[in-house]
Formats: structure tokens, sequence, C-alpha cells
């Protein structure tokens, strides 16, 4: 089975139950903390990937990391049955699957901005509305700025990128005038 669809797989299924008790939020919003400590504290994630490690320490290594961080039930469950499956190699890719699901379910489109320099909470607001009348969908955007952009944006919607910045525009000039 490939990658993708066994993490689509859980991904799917922590959805459903999200659904089942309208926790969909929530369990994004944990699964994302729990990816997060994962990514940072290495020496964690290598203890709990360990083949030489017995399971039942590594269950109760992993039950107090969800006991600190306070996690739900549901997703201690979900966790303990990564673990029991040998999954949690694949938690990165597993919450960027839920939260792919999750943001289809609510009808949300991510957007990520890069601009050459910070944009004012008016602009975000409007790139915001203008994207979400373009696709009459709810967009959340993710703003970070590239001071080598030189000016303008680019924005990456539905796999798609919108390249506006004076940076490509140049090279594009570049382009033609090298070519005669």
């Amino acid at each position: 089975m490939s990658v993708t669809a066994l993490t689509r797989r859980y991904a799917k299924a922590l959805v459903e139950l999200g659904v089942e008790n309208k926790a969909v939020d929530s369990y994004g919003e944990e699964l994302a903390r729990v990816q997060a400590v994962f990514a940072e504290e290495k020496l964690l994630t290598q203890f709990l990937e360990s083949p030489t490690l017995e399971l039942d320490k590594k269950a109760a290594m992993l039950a107090d990391v969800a006991s600190a961080m306070k996690l739900s039930e549901n997703m201690s469950k979900f966790l303990g049955l990564l673990l029991n499956k040998d999954r949690l190699r694949y938690l990165t890719q597993i919450e960027e699957m839920y939260r792919g699901l999750a943001d289809e379910l609510s009808g949300t489109l991510r957007a990520r901005i890069v601009a050459a320099e910070a944009l004012s909470d008016a602009q975000q607001q409007e790139i915001g509305s203008s994207l979400e009348k373009q696709t009459g969908k709810r967009v959340a955007l993710t703003v970070s700025v590239d001071p080598a952009l030189i000016g303008g944006v680019q924005t990456e919607i539905g796999g798609r990128l919108f390249d506006g910045s004076v940076k490509t525009q140049l090279n594009r000039i570049e382009e033609s005038l090298t070519k005669g």
C-alpha cells in the first residue's frame, strides 16, 4: 500500500470520528500540536519509532506525552493505534491529509501568500475576500515575507501558483532579452 493511501485511510478515519463527535476542528488542532511536538523533539520520536524498545514502554511514554499535552481520549487512542500499527512515522503526512479532508468537509481552501514586505491586516483581509469571491469558498490565509521577491506577491491556492512578484517579472524580461 502506498504511503498516500495509508495516510489517507488513517486521516479519513479520524475525520469520520471527529464528525461523529462534533470535534473535527479540535482533533485537527490536537493532531497539529502533537505533530509539532514530534517534529521538535527528535529524541522522543526516535524512542517511539525504535524497533528495540518494547511496545509497552513506548505506550507508557506516549501516554505520558498525551497526558502532559492534555489530549482528548480519542486522540490518545488514535495515537496508540498508530503506535501499535507502527505508523507514527507517518504522523506528518496524516496531519496534512487530515487538514485537507477537514477543509474539504467545511468548504475551506488554504492559500499561502508570500509578499516582499509585511502585509497590513487590511491588505490581508482584502486579499482573503477577493479569493473568497473568486473561489466561492471560505479561504484561510497563511502569510509570509520573502524580501527576495523585491515587490509584489505570490499566491498559492488549490495547487496553483499565481506569481505577481517583481523578481519573476524581471526574470521573464531577462529571458526574453537573452532569447532575442
